[in-house]
Protein backbone atom coordinates (compact mmCIF):
# COMPACT_ATOMS: atom_id res chain seq x y z
CA UNK A 1 0.00 0.00 0.00
CA UNK A 2 2.84 2.40 0.83
CA UNK A 3 4.59 1.73 -2.50
CA UNK A 4 1.31 2.32 -4.34
CA UNK A 5 0.82 5.61 -2.50
CA UNK A 6 4.34 6.68 -3.48
CA UNK A 7 3.53 5.74 -7.07
CA UNK A 8 0.41 7.90 -6.97
CA UNK A 9 2.46 10.88 -5.78
CA UNK A 10 5.00 10.33 -8.54
CA UNK A 11 2.29 10.67 -11.17
CA UNK A 12 1.89 14.37 -11.94
CA UNK A 13 -1.83 14.30 -12.70
CA UNK A 14 -2.74 12.17 -9.69
CA UNK A 15 -0.43 14.13 -7.40
CA UNK A 16 -2.08 17.36 -8.47
CA UNK A 17 -5.54 15.95 -7.70
CA UNK A 18 -4.50 14.70 -4.26
CA UNK A 19 -2.83 17.99 -3.30
CA UNK A 20 -5.83 19.96 -4.56
CA UNK A 21 -8.16 17.83 -2.43
CA UNK A 22 -5.98 18.25 0.66
CA UNK A 23 -5.81 22.01 0.08
CA UNK A 24 -9.61 22.35 -0.12
CA UNK A 25 -10.07 20.24 3.02
CA UNK A 26 -7.51 22.39 4.87
CA UNK A 27 -9.29 25.56 3.74
CA UNK A 28 -12.57 24.14 5.01
CA UNK A 29 -11.08 23.41 8.43
CA UNK A 30 -9.78 27.00 8.64
CA UNK A 31 -13.27 28.35 7.90
CA UNK A 32 -14.79 25.97 10.44
CA UNK A 33 -12.69 27.57 13.19
CA UNK A 34 -13.27 31.19 12.05
CA UNK A 35 -16.00 32.85 14.20
CA UNK A 36 -18.83 34.77 12.56
CA UNK A 37 -18.90 38.57 12.96
CA UNK A 38 -20.68 39.68 16.10
CA UNK A 39 -20.13 36.40 17.96
CA UNK A 40 -18.30 36.54 21.28
CA UNK A 41 -15.89 33.67 20.75
CA UNK A 42 -14.47 33.47 24.34
CA UNK A 43 -18.01 33.34 25.75
CA UNK A 44 -18.93 30.62 23.25
CA UNK A 45 -15.99 28.49 24.34
CA UNK A 46 -16.84 28.97 28.01
CA UNK A 47 -20.50 28.10 27.40
CA UNK A 48 -19.55 24.94 25.51
CA UNK A 49 -17.35 23.90 28.42
CA UNK A 50 -20.20 24.56 30.88
CA UNK A 51 -23.06 22.83 29.08
CA UNK A 52 -21.29 20.18 26.96
CA UNK A 53 -23.47 17.08 26.77
CA UNK A 54 -26.61 19.09 27.50
CA UNK A 55 -29.87 19.21 25.58
CA UNK A 56 -28.53 21.49 22.89
CA UNK A 57 -25.93 18.87 22.03
CA UNK A 58 -28.63 16.24 21.73
CA UNK A 59 -30.65 18.36 19.33
CA UNK A 60 -27.79 19.36 17.05
CA UNK A 61 -25.47 16.38 17.50
CA UNK A 62 -25.69 15.25 13.86
CA UNK A 63 -25.23 18.73 12.36
CA UNK A 64 -22.48 19.55 14.84
CA UNK A 65 -20.75 16.27 13.95
CA UNK A 66 -20.92 17.00 10.21
CA UNK A 67 -19.53 20.50 10.80
CA UNK A 68 -16.65 19.24 12.93
CA UNK A 69 -17.86 21.17 15.97
CA UNK A 70 -18.30 24.41 14.02
CA UNK A 71 -22.05 24.64 14.70
CA UNK A 72 -21.91 25.19 18.45
CA UNK A 73 -19.03 27.63 17.94
CA UNK A 74 -21.15 29.69 15.50
CA UNK A 75 -18.30 29.85 12.98
CA UNK A 76 -18.50 30.91 9.34
CA UNK A 77 -19.03 27.27 8.26
CA UNK A 78 -21.40 26.53 11.16
CA UNK A 79 -24.14 25.17 8.88
CA UNK A 80 -21.64 23.17 6.83
CA UNK A 81 -22.79 20.55 4.35
CA UNK A 82 -26.14 19.69 5.94
CA UNK A 83 -28.26 21.96 3.64
CA UNK A 84 -26.74 20.36 0.55
CA UNK A 85 -27.17 16.85 1.92
CA UNK A 86 -30.78 17.53 2.87
CA UNK A 87 -31.49 19.13 -0.51
CA UNK A 88 -29.95 16.16 -2.35
CA UNK A 89 -32.08 13.71 -0.38
CA UNK A 90 -35.26 15.75 -0.95
CA UNK A 91 -34.65 16.03 -4.71
CA UNK A 92 -33.92 12.33 -4.91
CA UNK A 93 -37.15 11.52 -3.09
CA UNK A 94 -39.14 13.90 -5.30
CA UNK A 95 -38.12 11.94 -8.42
CA UNK A 96 -40.66 9.33 -7.32
CA UNK A 97 -43.44 11.89 -6.79
CA UNK A 98 -42.88 14.51 -9.52
CA UNK A 99 -42.99 13.17 -13.13
CA UNK A 100 -40.83 16.09 -14.34
CA UNK A 101 -37.97 15.03 -12.07
CA UNK A 102 -38.34 11.42 -13.16
CA UNK A 103 -38.10 12.54 -16.78
CA UNK A 104 -34.97 14.61 -16.07
CA UNK A 105 -33.35 11.63 -14.36
CA UNK A 106 -33.78 9.57 -17.53
CA UNK A 107 -32.36 12.28 -19.83
CA UNK A 108 -28.75 11.49 -18.97
CA UNK A 109 -26.11 14.14 -18.41
CA UNK A 110 -28.27 17.13 -19.41
CA UNK A 111 -31.06 16.09 -17.07
CA UNK A 112 -28.60 15.43 -14.26
CA UNK A 113 -27.18 18.94 -14.67
CA UNK A 114 -30.66 20.38 -14.33
CA UNK A 115 -31.32 18.29 -11.22
CA UNK A 116 -28.02 19.52 -9.73
CA UNK A 117 -29.11 23.11 -10.34
CA UNK A 118 -32.40 22.50 -8.51
CA UNK A 119 -30.46 20.92 -5.66
CA UNK A 120 -28.26 24.02 -5.35
CA UNK A 121 -31.23 26.38 -5.19
CA UNK A 122 -32.92 24.26 -2.54
CA UNK A 123 -29.65 23.98 -0.58
CA UNK A 124 -29.32 27.79 -0.41
CA UNK A 125 -32.92 28.11 0.79
CA UNK A 126 -32.36 25.47 3.45
CA UNK A 127 -29.12 27.19 4.50
CA UNK A 128 -31.03 30.44 5.09
CA UNK A 129 -33.66 28.60 7.12
CA UNK A 130 -31.11 26.67 9.15
CA UNK A 131 -28.90 29.70 9.79
CA UNK A 132 -31.92 31.71 10.94
CA UNK A 133 -32.99 29.03 13.42
CA UNK A 134 -29.45 28.65 14.80
CA UNK A 135 -28.97 32.42 15.25
CA UNK A 136 -32.43 32.76 16.82
CA UNK A 137 -31.70 30.01 19.34
CA UNK A 138 -28.27 31.50 20.07
CA UNK A 139 -29.80 34.92 20.66
CA UNK A 140 -32.46 33.73 23.13
CA UNK A 141 -30.19 31.25 24.93
CA UNK A 142 -31.73 28.10 23.47
CA UNK A 143 -28.66 26.86 21.61
CA UNK A 144 -26.43 26.40 24.67
CA UNK A 145 -28.94 26.01 27.48
CA UNK A 146 -27.64 26.52 30.99
CA UNK A 147 -25.15 29.24 30.05
CA UNK A 148 -25.84 32.80 31.24
CA UNK A 149 -23.17 34.48 29.13
CA UNK A 150 -24.08 36.46 26.01
CA UNK A 151 -23.02 34.56 22.89
CA UNK A 152 -23.92 37.41 20.52
CA UNK A 153 -22.79 40.85 21.64
CA UNK A 154 -25.19 42.98 19.60
CA UNK A 155 -28.64 41.41 19.25
CA UNK A 156 -30.08 44.11 17.00
CA UNK A 157 -31.96 42.92 13.92
CA UNK A 158 -29.27 44.17 11.54
CA UNK A 159 -26.49 42.33 13.41
CA UNK A 160 -28.48 39.08 13.48
CA UNK A 161 -29.23 39.38 9.74
CA UNK A 162 -25.51 39.85 9.04
CA UNK A 163 -24.68 36.65 10.96
CA UNK A 164 -27.38 34.74 9.05
CA UNK A 165 -26.03 36.01 5.72
CA UNK A 166 -22.46 35.06 6.67
CA UNK A 167 -23.48 31.54 7.66
CA UNK A 168 -25.55 31.16 4.47
CA UNK A 169 -22.62 32.34 2.37
CA UNK A 170 -20.40 29.89 4.24
CA UNK A 171 -22.76 27.01 3.45
CA UNK A 172 -22.82 28.05 -0.22
CA UNK A 173 -19.02 28.22 -0.27
CA UNK A 174 -18.78 24.74 1.27
CA UNK A 175 -21.14 23.44 -1.43
CA UNK A 176 -18.94 24.99 -4.14
CA UNK A 177 -15.77 23.59 -2.56
CA UNK A 178 -17.29 20.10 -2.45
CA UNK A 179 -18.23 20.26 -6.13
CA UNK A 180 -14.72 21.46 -6.99
CA UNK A 181 -13.19 18.46 -5.23
CA UNK A 182 -15.56 16.10 -7.05
CA UNK A 183 -14.66 17.67 -10.40
CA UNK A 184 -10.92 18.25 -10.03
CA UNK A 185 -9.81 16.19 -7.07
CA UNK A 186 -10.07 12.63 -5.76
CA UNK A 187 -13.29 11.16 -4.43
CA UNK A 188 -16.63 12.77 -3.64
CA UNK A 189 -16.12 16.32 -2.38
CA UNK A 190 -19.02 16.50 0.08
CA UNK A 191 -18.18 13.10 1.53
CA UNK A 192 -14.54 14.07 2.04
CA UNK A 193 -15.55 17.29 3.80
CA UNK A 194 -17.75 15.30 6.17
CA UNK A 195 -14.90 12.83 6.63
CA UNK A 196 -12.55 15.66 7.61
CA UNK A 197 -15.11 17.09 10.04
CA UNK A 198 -15.63 13.79 11.83
CA UNK A 199 -11.91 13.02 11.91
CA UNK A 200 -11.21 16.46 13.43
CA UNK A 201 -13.46 15.66 16.40
CA UNK A 202 -11.89 12.30 17.24
CA UNK A 203 -8.58 13.41 18.86
CA UNK A 204 -10.41 15.70 21.28
CA UNK A 205 -12.84 12.94 22.20
CA UNK A 206 -10.00 10.50 22.77
CA UNK A 207 -8.21 12.97 25.05
CA UNK A 208 -11.46 13.58 26.93
CA UNK A 209 -11.95 9.87 27.63
CA UNK A 210 -8.28 9.45 28.58
CA UNK A 211 -8.36 12.36 31.03
CA UNK A 212 -11.69 11.50 32.64
CA UNK A 213 -11.67 7.70 32.68
CA UNK A 214 -8.02 6.69 32.64
CA UNK A 215 -5.86 4.57 30.41
CA UNK A 216 -7.72 1.29 30.98
CA UNK A 217 -11.08 2.60 29.79
CA UNK A 218 -9.39 4.44 26.92
CA UNK A 219 -7.71 1.20 25.79
CA UNK A 220 -11.02 -0.64 26.01
CA UNK A 221 -12.75 2.07 23.94
CA UNK A 222 -10.01 1.90 21.28
CA UNK A 223 -10.29 -1.89 21.15
CA UNK A 224 -14.07 -1.64 20.83
CA UNK A 225 -13.75 0.98 18.09
CA UNK A 226 -11.35 -1.32 16.20
CA UNK A 227 -13.83 -4.20 16.44
CA UNK A 228 -16.63 -1.94 15.18
CA UNK A 229 -14.49 -0.75 12.27
CA UNK A 230 -13.65 -4.33 11.25
CA UNK A 231 -17.31 -5.31 11.41
CA UNK A 232 -18.45 -2.27 9.42
CA UNK A 233 -15.83 -2.89 6.72
CA UNK A 234 -16.90 -6.54 6.49
CA UNK A 235 -20.59 -5.68 6.10
CA UNK A 236 -20.02 -2.70 3.78
CA UNK A 237 -18.04 -4.92 1.40
CA UNK A 238 -20.62 -7.72 1.58
CA UNK A 239 -22.93 -8.21 -1.40
CA UNK A 240 -25.21 -10.77 -2.98
CA UNK A 241 -24.09 -11.46 -6.54
CA UNK A 242 -26.98 -12.55 -8.75
CA UNK A 243 -25.67 -14.35 -11.88
CA UNK A 244 -26.75 -12.82 -15.19
CA UNK A 245 -26.20 -14.33 -18.66
CA UNK A 246 -26.54 -12.55 -21.98
CA UNK A 247 -27.74 -14.45 -25.02
CA UNK A 248 -25.79 -14.32 -28.26
CA UNK A 249 -27.21 -12.01 -30.91
CA UNK A 250 -26.15 -10.87 -34.36
CA UNK A 251 -25.83 -7.14 -35.07
CA UNK A 252 -24.89 -6.72 -38.72
CA UNK A 253 -22.05 -9.14 -39.31
CA UNK A 254 -20.83 -9.21 -35.72
CA UNK A 255 -21.99 -11.36 -32.84
CA UNK A 256 -22.55 -9.84 -29.40
CA UNK A 257 -23.45 -11.35 -26.04
CA UNK A 258 -22.83 -14.84 -24.83
CA UNK A 259 -21.11 -13.55 -21.69
CA UNK A 260 -21.78 -14.18 -18.00
CA UNK A 261 -21.70 -11.52 -15.33
CA UNK A 262 -23.49 -10.75 -12.10
CA UNK A 263 -25.75 -8.11 -10.57
CA UNK A 264 -24.31 -6.98 -7.18
CA UNK A 265 -26.80 -6.22 -4.40
CA UNK A 266 -25.07 -4.79 -1.34
CA UNK A 267 -26.09 -5.88 2.12
CA UNK A 268 -26.22 -2.20 3.09
CA UNK A 269 -27.95 -1.01 -0.06
CA UNK A 270 -29.18 2.23 1.54
CA UNK A 271 -25.83 3.44 2.89
CA UNK A 272 -25.96 5.94 5.75
CA UNK A 273 -29.05 7.82 4.53
CA UNK A 274 -31.56 6.00 6.84
CA UNK A 275 -29.50 6.96 9.89
CA UNK A 276 -29.50 10.62 8.79
CA UNK A 277 -33.27 10.49 8.21
CA UNK A 278 -33.94 8.90 11.60
CA UNK A 279 -31.57 11.26 13.45
CA UNK A 280 -33.16 14.32 11.89
CA UNK A 281 -36.72 13.14 12.49
CA UNK A 282 -36.20 12.22 16.14
CA UNK A 283 -34.64 15.63 16.88
CA UNK A 284 -37.42 17.67 15.19
CA UNK A 285 -39.95 17.33 18.10
CA UNK A 286 -37.34 18.50 20.61
CA UNK A 287 -36.39 21.44 18.40
CA UNK A 288 -40.05 22.46 17.96
CA UNK A 289 -40.57 22.21 21.72
CA UNK A 290 -37.60 24.50 22.38
CA UNK A 291 -38.82 27.08 19.87
CA UNK A 292 -42.30 27.04 21.44
CA UNK A 293 -40.97 27.23 25.00
CA UNK A 294 -38.74 30.19 24.19
CA UNK A 295 -41.83 32.31 23.60
CA UNK A 296 -44.07 30.75 26.26
CA UNK A 297 -44.60 32.12 29.75
CA UNK A 298 -45.30 28.68 31.25
CA UNK A 299 -43.02 26.19 29.44
CA UNK A 300 -42.98 22.44 30.00
CA UNK A 301 -46.56 22.02 31.28
CA UNK A 302 -48.38 20.72 28.19
CA UNK A 303 -48.81 17.07 27.24
CA UNK A 304 -46.54 17.53 24.23
CA UNK A 305 -43.75 18.94 26.38
CA UNK A 306 -44.07 16.07 28.84
CA UNK A 307 -44.06 13.48 26.05
CA UNK A 308 -40.94 14.91 24.43
CA UNK A 309 -39.17 15.30 27.77
CA UNK A 310 -39.98 11.72 28.78
CA UNK A 311 -39.37 9.80 25.54
CA UNK A 312 -37.39 11.95 23.07
CA UNK A 313 -34.88 13.84 25.22
CA UNK A 314 -32.54 11.35 26.88
CA UNK A 315 -30.57 9.39 24.21
CA UNK A 316 -29.70 6.69 26.75
CA UNK A 317 -33.32 5.87 27.67
CA UNK A 318 -34.84 2.58 26.34
CA UNK A 319 -37.74 4.44 24.71
CA UNK A 320 -35.41 6.76 22.81
CA UNK A 321 -33.21 3.88 21.63
CA UNK A 322 -36.23 1.79 20.61
CA UNK A 323 -37.85 4.62 18.61
CA UNK A 324 -34.51 5.48 16.99
CA UNK A 325 -33.88 1.84 16.05
CA UNK A 326 -37.39 1.43 14.59
CA UNK A 327 -37.06 4.61 12.53
CA UNK A 328 -33.77 3.39 11.05
CA UNK A 329 -35.32 0.07 9.98
CA UNK A 330 -38.33 1.85 8.46
CA UNK A 331 -36.25 4.38 6.52
CA UNK A 332 -33.91 1.62 5.29
CA UNK A 333 -36.79 -0.21 3.62
CA UNK A 334 -38.26 3.07 2.41
CA UNK A 335 -35.04 4.38 0.86
CA UNK A 336 -34.14 1.07 -0.78
CA UNK A 337 -37.63 0.83 -2.30
CA UNK A 338 -37.30 4.24 -3.99
CA UNK A 339 -33.68 3.96 -5.11
CA UNK A 340 -33.68 0.41 -6.49
CA UNK A 341 -36.50 -0.37 -8.91
CA UNK A 342 -36.62 -4.13 -9.75
CA UNK A 343 -38.99 -3.51 -12.67
CA UNK A 344 -36.53 -1.11 -14.35
CA UNK A 345 -33.61 -3.49 -13.82
CA UNK A 346 -35.61 -6.39 -15.25
CA UNK A 347 -36.61 -4.31 -18.30
CA UNK A 348 -32.98 -3.25 -18.89
CA UNK A 349 -31.79 -6.85 -18.71
CA UNK A 350 -34.54 -7.97 -21.10
CA UNK A 351 -33.74 -5.14 -23.51
CA UNK A 352 -30.11 -6.23 -23.86
CA UNK A 353 -30.82 -9.96 -23.90
CA UNK A 354 -29.87 -10.66 -20.30
CA UNK A 355 -31.55 -13.15 -18.01
CA UNK A 356 -31.04 -14.82 -14.65
CA UNK A 357 -30.49 -18.59 -15.04
CA UNK A 358 -33.67 -20.42 -14.11
CA UNK A 359 -35.78 -17.22 -14.08
CA UNK A 360 -37.85 -16.07 -17.04
CA UNK A 361 -37.24 -12.50 -18.30
CA UNK A 362 -39.72 -9.75 -17.53
CA UNK A 363 -42.03 -9.83 -14.53
CA UNK A 364 -40.63 -13.10 -13.02
CA UNK A 365 -37.16 -11.50 -12.98
CA UNK A 366 -38.53 -8.37 -11.29
CA UNK A 367 -40.34 -10.47 -8.68
CA UNK A 368 -37.16 -12.47 -8.01
CA UNK A 369 -35.07 -9.30 -7.61
CA UNK A 370 -37.70 -7.86 -5.28
CA UNK A 371 -37.67 -11.04 -3.19
CA UNK A 372 -33.87 -11.12 -2.89
CA UNK A 373 -33.74 -7.41 -2.09
CA UNK A 374 -36.29 -7.77 0.70
CA UNK A 375 -34.29 -10.65 2.23
CA UNK A 376 -31.03 -8.65 2.10
CA UNK A 377 -32.55 -5.41 3.43
CA UNK A 378 -33.56 -6.98 6.76
CA UNK A 379 -30.02 -7.78 7.99
CA UNK A 380 -28.80 -4.53 6.45
CA UNK A 381 -31.35 -2.48 8.39
CA UNK A 382 -30.59 -4.32 11.65
CA UNK A 383 -26.87 -3.73 11.08
CA UNK A 384 -27.46 0.01 10.57
CA UNK A 385 -29.63 0.20 13.67
CA UNK A 386 -27.11 -1.62 15.87
CA UNK A 387 -24.18 0.53 14.73
CA UNK A 388 -26.22 3.72 15.13
CA UNK A 389 -27.39 3.05 18.71
CA UNK A 390 -23.96 1.97 20.01
CA UNK A 391 -23.14 5.53 21.23
CA UNK A 392 -26.52 5.68 22.98
CA UNK A 393 -25.77 2.45 24.85
CA UNK A 394 -22.40 3.69 26.12
CA UNK A 395 -22.96 7.38 26.80
CA UNK A 396 -21.44 7.04 30.27
CA UNK A 397 -18.00 6.13 28.86
CA UNK A 398 -16.97 9.71 28.11
CA UNK A 399 -17.29 12.89 30.07
CA UNK A 400 -18.79 15.18 27.46
CA UNK A 401 -22.03 13.48 26.52
CA UNK A 402 -23.51 12.16 23.30
CA UNK A 403 -22.09 14.64 20.82
CA UNK A 404 -18.49 13.98 21.71
CA UNK A 405 -18.94 10.20 21.89
CA UNK A 406 -20.66 10.01 18.52
CA UNK A 407 -17.45 9.85 16.40
CA UNK A 408 -16.52 6.55 18.10
CA UNK A 409 -19.65 4.84 16.83
CA UNK A 410 -22.84 5.37 14.95
CA UNK A 411 -23.12 7.49 11.84
CA UNK A 412 -19.56 8.81 12.22
CA UNK A 413 -17.96 5.38 11.80
CA UNK A 414 -20.29 4.51 8.91
CA UNK A 415 -19.43 7.69 7.03
CA UNK A 416 -15.70 7.56 7.65
CA UNK A 417 -15.36 3.93 6.56
CA UNK A 418 -17.63 4.37 3.55
CA UNK A 419 -15.79 7.48 2.35
CA UNK A 420 -12.40 5.92 3.03
CA UNK A 421 -13.19 2.78 1.05
CA UNK A 422 -14.65 4.77 -1.85
CA UNK A 423 -11.65 7.13 -2.02
CA UNK A 424 -9.14 4.27 -1.90
CA UNK A 425 -11.02 2.49 -4.69
CA UNK A 426 -10.95 5.60 -6.85
CA UNK A 427 -7.19 6.02 -6.37
CA UNK A 428 -6.81 2.30 -7.02
CA UNK A 429 -8.68 2.52 -10.31
CA UNK A 430 -6.58 5.46 -11.50
CA UNK A 431 -3.39 3.64 -10.56
CA UNK A 432 -4.51 0.54 -12.44
CA UNK A 433 -5.11 2.67 -15.52
CA UNK A 434 -1.48 3.77 -15.32
CA UNK A 435 -0.19 0.18 -14.94
CA UNK A 436 0.67 0.46 -11.27
CA UNK A 437 -0.03 -2.24 -8.73
CA UNK A 438 -2.46 -0.22 -6.64
CA UNK A 439 -3.41 -0.44 -2.99
CA UNK A 440 -5.08 -3.86 -3.00
CA UNK A 441 -2.75 -6.70 -3.96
Amino acid sequence: MLSAFISSLRTADLRRKILFTLGVVLLYRVGASLPSPGVNYPNVQECIAQVSGGESGQIYSLINLFSGGALLQLSVFAVGVMPYITASIIVQLLTVVIPRFEQLRKEGQAGQAKMTQYTRYLAVALAVLQSTSIVALAANGGLLQGCTLDIIDDQAIFSLVVIVLVMTAGATLVMWMGELVTERGIGNGMSLIIFASIAAAMPGEGKSILDSRGGLVFTAVCAGALIIIIGVVFVEQGQRRIPVQYAKRMVGRRMYGGTSTYLPLKVNQAGVIPVIFASSLIYIPHLITQLIQSGSSNPGTGWWDRFVAEYLTDPSSPWYIGIYFALIIFFTYFYVSITFNPDERADEMKKFGGFIPGIRPGKPTADYLRYVLSRITLPGSIYLGVIAVIPNLFLSVGSNGPVQNLPFGGVGVLIMIGVGLDTVKQIESQLMQRNYEGFLK
